[in-house]
């Protein structure tokens, strides 16, 4: 089957997609600080690229799949003190996502499926409660929780991964005119674990031990890895989907 970018079609040709095997999926990010070296958009492109993946497995699976255009502005208080940053209430953001998950479904989509590339706690709480709060159906893998943090890289399962190695590992393999590669080949490292301060209760990248927006080992990414944790990505993105719609995990 083929995977369709809903906003490329028109009403008429979207009017006869509709059906028990039709799942939106919708990119989510957030315009928020990563580092000297990374694009305000990261969370976008790395939400994007999984949006594709899972898309091109779902289809292969026999679904139609209608890719959304990314909702690219969320709550980002962790990095709302750095230029650039935007961050909305959470609840704008439950809101928001649960009105889409109905617009879809009176046209017959079964199922909205996230990709999600932000992992700020305020966003993936409004995020869970949209998942909660909706109508229909919707489809939630949350990166930060098992089983799929576990599928993801020794970097990601650390904690130390805003800008380190892992995403800029997609956005090079993604988008590598974006990257500022002459900065990020000279960063240090910065060892401290996002997961571990926020445990703590720090509440801003800067109480956390990131005062320029960063974690983890930039300097050591490859688009190499990146094209891998795309495909992990999308694995993730089609077994939450066939888990929750037909009760298995997909292969």
């Amino acid at each position: 089957m083929p995977v369709w970018e809903l906003s490329g079609l028109t009403w008429e040709e979207a009017r006869g997609l509709a059906g028990e095997r039709a799942v939106a999926v919708l990119p989510v990010g957030a315009v928020e600080a990563h580092g000297p070296h990374l694009p305000l958009a990261t969370d976008i492109v790395i939400a994007e690229a999984m949006a594709r993946a899972g898309a091109e497995r779902l289809s292969a699976r026999g679904y139609d799949v209608f890719l959304l255009p990314p909702l690219a502005y969320s709550a980002a208080p962790f990095g709302a003190a750095f230029p650039g940053t935007i961050s909305i209430r959470p609840e704008t953001m439950t809101a928001l996502v649960v009105d889409i998950a109905a617009g879809l479904a009176t046209h017959g989509l079964r199922a909205l499926a996230i990709a999600n590339a932000h992992l700020d706690p305020a966003h993936l709480a409004s995020l869970h409660e949209a998942a909660r709060s909706a109508p229909s159906t919707v489809v939630f893998p949350d990166l930060t929780r098992k089983p799929w943090a576990l599928r993801l890289t020794d970097e990601f399962r650390s904690g130390a991964c805003h800008a380190g190695r892992f995403e800029s590992s997609v956005v090079i393999a993604e988008r590598p005119e974006l990257v500022r590669d002459a900065i990020r080949i000279a960063l240090p490292e910065v060892p401290h674990s996002l997961s571990v301060a926020i445990r703590e209760g720090k509440r801003t990248f800067e109480e956390a031990g990131g005062p320029r927006a960063y974690f983890g080992d930039p300097a050591s990414a490859s688009a190499e890895e990146g094209r891998e944790t795309i495909e992990a990505l999308g694995r993730i993105l089609e077994d939450a989907v066939v888990e929750a719609l037909e009760g298995e995990v997909g292969s």
